[in-house]
């Protein structure tokens, strides 16, 4: 096929993305800015956010390669370019070995430049080595040496929930770590990326300079895709998109934000697209889920298993303070923080007089395959129960029947395991209903409907509430309670108000949960007017 553009979608090295003319997003003027204003630096962002690719940038800039630089913003504002010896490690590569494997393997990264500056491979630890040809490239070069880590959390993140084992990698990797901070005098620049944040003395002992930009708003775009980038220097490339799919370029560009959009990372952050979705969609002609395709974060589902997963989607609204979300993973008592710097999580608006934040799931890619991940844990229910009961639904509920869309979920949770729920968690009244709002919220999720759980209003918050073209339906879910007294809050709180006048069909619904049976025992359908619609009772 002729291509229009040809994007780096095989690739996070900046000299091949250079030399073979794929697309570049510019993004070189904060690269200067960070080496000219810092000594070290941190920057925490989701995987497939583009963090390779920058240190890429980095070690490109760091060993004066001018030339793949002309036409960028740092050529204008680089007046000296000078070559710096560099020593670059992506930790990712000690993802899941154990301690002795993964210093092996640390090692193997040394002794690379062990050879390149001829230095002594003979001492022992890893940051004894790590010390050594700092001193080395320094001697030989005559330069101070440039550092750029790349993941470095991976090596820790998956024994997050391992204390033995963590805390073993933890030692070691802090006795490399703590080079940077002896050895200054021999480093000209250190660059670490990370997906999540570990406590400095954790990790990083004294290391006290590391200057952590992840939430400062100057650099938000320093990974992904801004607003304005994709607004301007990326139109074009929208405009084929909307060609190859037989749109509009407005229609591609709601449909962009629809499912790669939603990320901020600070209060006055830029807005950002996911890059790794939006090139892959802009490469491949189609807007689709493809951040999960790429490999879900095995690590993230692991840690996830130690909270209660019935929470884990009340999270998208939710209100709360920097504290709760921006610290280090191995003091959180929630997998909030967890989920936002993994990028499950996204800032959404900041309140000033308050001093919150509200969090949100930040587009339909992410939502979708979290709930894609995290349903088989919590329902264990193959992929094909689940994806026959969604189809059934989806018919159904965009035929306006959610009788018919219920039924086919009534039938869905009869196969779910009896135990999935502990004896005491089932004793408890408020994680039975918990686990059926995150049933109600995953399923209707998946079926492509704006779904909103625990919806807020000015008196309360609904349970659940479907959005379709054409309807809106206001869910009220009560365990072991009437389905009156369901409608009567949706009346009582005025859940559906703020639909009346937007010209759908509005179906107020209250739906009934017998725990000794475990599944819905009855529903009743309300139009606006307070007329039953329909009232299905299960005897057996």
């Amino acid at each position: 096929m002729n291509r229009k553009y040809r994007y780096p979608v095989d690739t996070d090295q900046f000299e091949r993305i250079r030399q073979s003319g794929k697309l570049y997003v510019d993004k070189t003027d904060m690269v200067f800015d960070l080496v000219k204003n810092y000594d070290y630096v941190f920057l925490s962002r989701p995987r497939r956010f583009g963090k390779s690719l920058l240190c890429n940038t980095f070690r490109a800039y760091f060993n004066g390669e001018k030339e793949l630089f002309d036409g960028l913003k740092i050529a204008t504002l680089e007046k000296e370019w000078k070559k710096y010896p560099v020593l670059q490690f992506a930790m990712s590569g000690l993802k899941h070995l154990d301690l002795d494997e993964a210093r092996e393997k640390l090692g193997l990264f040394i002794s690379d430049y062990e050879r390149l500056y001829g230095c002594d491979s003979s001492k022992a630890s890893p940051g004894a080595r790590f010390r050594n040809v700092i001193h080395a490239a320094h001697e030989k070069t005559g330069e101070k040496v440039a550092i750029i880590i790349d993941e470095y959390d991976s090596p820790i993140l998956a024994l997050l929930h391992q204390p033995e084992e963590r805390d073993a990698m933890r030692r070691m990797m802090r006795e490399f770590f703590q080079v940077l901070k002896d050895e200054g005098a021999h480093i000209r620049f250190v660059f670490m990326t990370g997906i999540t944040k570990f406590s400095q003395m954790s990790i990083f002992s004294e290391l006290n300079n590391l200057k952590n930009i992840s939430m400062m708003p100057e650099y938000s775009g320093l990974c992904g895709i801004t607003k304005t980038e994709l607004e301007t220097t990326l139109r074009p490339n929208v405009a084929d998109l909307a060609e190859r799919m037989g749109c509009t370029t407005e229609e591609a560009y709601d449909k962009i934000k629809e499912y790669y959009d939603g990320y901020h990372f600070c209060k006055n952050s830029e807005d950002i697209y996911a890059p790794y979705s939006l090139l892959n969609a802009l490469n491949d002609g189609e807007v689709r889920e493809f951040w999960f395709e790429s490999g879900t974060s095995s690590s993230l589902m692991e840690n996830l298993k130690h909270y209660p997963l019935t929470k884990i989607m009340s999270y998208d609204g939710v209100n709360v303070m920097l504290k709760d979300f921006a610290v280090p993973c191995e003091e959180a008592t929630t997998p909030m923080p967890l989920l936002f710097q993994s990028g499950y999580l996204s800032i959404d608006s900041y309140n000033r007089m308050t001093d919150t934040y509200t969090l949100r799931f930040p587009n339909k890619e992410v939502r979708n395959g979290l709930i894609d991940n995290i349903m088989p844990l919590i329902m264990h229910s193959t992929a094909e129960d689940k994806n026959s009961m969604i189809l059934n639904m989806t018919i159904k509920i965009y035929d306006g029947d959610l009788s018919g869309a219920l039924l086919h979920l009534r039938s869905y949770i009869a196969g779910i395991p009896y135990d999935i729920i502990t004896k005491g968690q089932w004793n408890d009244k408020e994680k039975r209903e918990d686990f059926y709002k995150l049933l109600f919220y995953m399923v209707f999720s998946i079926l492509n409907s704006r779904v909103r759980c625990e919806n807020k209003c000015i008196l309360g918050r609904a349970d659940v509430v479907i959005e379709t073209a054409k309807d809106v339906f206001v869910l009220e879910l009560k365990v072991d309670d009437t389905v009156e007294n369901a409608l009567a809050q949706i009346d009582d709180k005025s859940y559906a108000v703020q639909w009346s006048a937007d010209g759908r069909r509005v179906t107020k619904c209250g739906v009934r949960i017998d725990s000794e049976r475990r599944n819905i025992t009855q529903w009743r359908l309300v139009d606006e007017n307070g007329t039953i619609m329909e009232d299905r009772i299960f005897e057996e």
